[in-house]
């Protein structure tokens, strides 16, 4: 079941992909757009969470619709696709357009591909981890292929790849859709700025 679950919630995860081709196929890198229809989502995502938390009715509803997918920390904390907005609203309003977009499009691709590999191939652990070499290897190798057909920049697309691998593992108590755009959009931003 908690397989299932996961192979679930992932698929559900790279659904997200719609955010970053949106804003650059739909929208054209319209940061004013794109900061704008992210900020609603996000006010819309965060009266469903209060709601949620405060309307016993609501959280019976919520929970029978989505419970399958809900990891346990997630029935007393805002979900996983309440944070991926806000990390790409800051993504957007903070980063250049093309690495916002990367950015949040290697949380989609990494965090997504890192899960199905470590949870149903990973044997290799990392001391004291839930993590596995095989889904470290499986984030960095599916951003790096992304990264070369969106960045086209070999010191942004290894940068970034590295970057997202590197949060995705990392153990700060931090919820992966805010650490990985945040960390490797980041990375990336100095990359360009510095090389």
């Amino acid at each position: 079941m908690r397989n299932l679950s996961e192979t679930l919630r992932k698929t559900i995860h790279l659904c997200s992909l719609v955010i970053p081709l949106s804003y650059r196929y739909l929208l054209d890198y319209n940061r004013r757009l794109g900061f704008s229809i992210l900020l609603v989502s996000l006010i819309i995502s965060m009266v469903i969470e209060f709601n949620r938390f405060w309307q016993r009715s609501f959280h019976k509803t919520f929970h029978r619709i989505f419970g399958l997918i809900l990891r346990r920390h997630e029935l007393k904390d805002f979900t996983g696709a309440t944070y991926l907005i806000f990390a790409s609203l800051f993504c957007v309003a903070f980063f250049e357009p093309r690495i916002a977009a990367a950015s949040i499009a290697f949380l989609s691709i990494g965090d997504t591909f890192a899960a199905l590999v470590g949870v149903n191939f990973g044997h290799r652990k990392f001391l004291n981890s839930k993590k596995s070499f095989e889904g470290s290897l499986a984030c960095f190798v599916s951003c790096l292929i992304f990264g070369m057909l969106w960045l086209g920049d070999p010191r942004l697309i290894v940068a970034g790849a590295l970057s997202a691998t590197l949060a995705e593992l990392c153990t700060i108590p931090l919820d992966d859709n805010i650490k990985i755009p945040l960390f490797s959009g980041l990375v990336m931003t100095i990359v360009s700025i510095l090389i």
